[in-house]
């Protein structure tokens, strides 16, 4: 297949030269921006994944002028070590890079039935790809989560492990509402078949969301989801992550996220901005009370401030308020 009128915002820079598209039944999407020596580490935990399925791995570099994810992994892909193709998603930002992967899926591979995702700063466990799977098929659905587990840089934050930010939203395999990340995903080829494209919304491609925005569309339109408690990938967590101000950040964004994709859930009801309006008004009125259950039961005042935060941010969207922590990834 010719490659070379994909997308203009895609371009091909490596593929293993044993790939055969038509075998593959599953394959999975690993966007990179500035973490060669983590996305190597990765890669390496697909590599050691217990599964008879035939998968192959699609890399999105996302950082068109350096590339230092892609010329770490390049040579590893040419020479064969890794079954799949490199990629350099060129328009930044991380629902840019998302789309690149999902749509050279589906226009590299025809016969795979599943798409996983997984990040950069994650470490996949070893029956990752083929518990997502049995999860899909035993329960039927169109989208499997599972957890990000949290492995701080330093010993001491393994406290934070129990914070909001951190912590799994589910804790057992089975039938859930929605998924709230793709960090650790499952969607399948039919879902994508059926969503516009972009799938992700560019509105969210420095904030965060778009994966959320996107499974609460599918969700509008009938595809249906499950939990795989017992497929984790562990999340590398930096110092810098655990700071007052990046905890401030992000719950204000999760707040900001939350509204916004409310009102594109209710912009057909009657008065539905208005409702919106009023349920942020209300969360953010009842966020001290709930701030004062939560620091009663874990003993977090961290937690506790967390209710407070997205209640804020809930309301700060309607004046147009977003905090693009995508934007400078330094400080993320």
């Amino acid at each position: 297949m010719n490659l070379d009128n994909l997308h203009a915002n895609i371009s091909v820079v490596a593929q293993s030269p044993d790939l055969d598209p038509e075998s593959v039944d599953v394959v999975v999407t690993l966007p990179t921006f500035k973490r060669p020596e983590h996305l190597l580490k990765t890669l390496a935990s697909l590599k050691a994944q217990v599964t008879k399925r035939r998968f192959a791995i699609i890399v999105m570099e996302n950082e068109a002028e350096k590339r230092e994810g892609a010329e770490a992994a390049k040579q590893l892909f040419e020479i064969g070590e890794y079954t799949g193709l490199l990629i350099i998603a060129h328009d930044r930002g991380n629902c840019n890079a998302y789309n690149a992967g999902w749509l050279t899926a589906l226009k590299m591979f025809p016969n795979f039935s599943s798409l996983l995702v997984i990040d950069d700063d994650e470490i996949a466990d070893a029956s990752w790809i083929e518990n997502m799977c049995i999860t899909r098929q035993s329960y039927g659905v169109d989208f499997v989560g599972g957890p990000q587990l949290p492995v701080f840089a330093r010993q001491e934050h393994a406290i934070w492990s129990a914070h909001p930010v951190f912590s799994p939203h589910y804790t057992q395999t089975g039938i859930v509402p929605i998924i709230y990340s793709s960090g650790n995903l499952l969607i399948g080829r039919n879902v994508l078949e059926a969503m516009p494209f972009p799938f992700l919304d560019l509105t969210f491609n420095f904030m965060g969301g778009g994966d959320l925005d996107f499974i609460s569309r599918s969700v509008v339109k009938g595809f249906t989801i499950a939990w795989c408690a017992e497929a984790p990938v562990y999340e590398t967590i930096p110092a810098r992550r655990v700071e007052a101000d990046w905890i401030r950040a992000r719950a204000l964004r999760n707040g900001v996220i939350s509204t916004l994709i409310e009102k594109r859930k209710r912009a057909d009801e009657p008065f539905g901005a208005a409702k919106t309006v009023a349920k942020s008004l209300v969360l953010l009125a009842l966020s001290p009370f709930r701030a004062v259950v939560k620091v009663a039961q874990t003993g977090s005042l961290s937690i506790g401030i967390y209710q407070v935060y997205i209640g804020l941010g809930r309301v700060l969207a309607e004046f147009g308020y977003s905090n693009e922590q995508y934007r400078q990834p330094e400080k993320n």
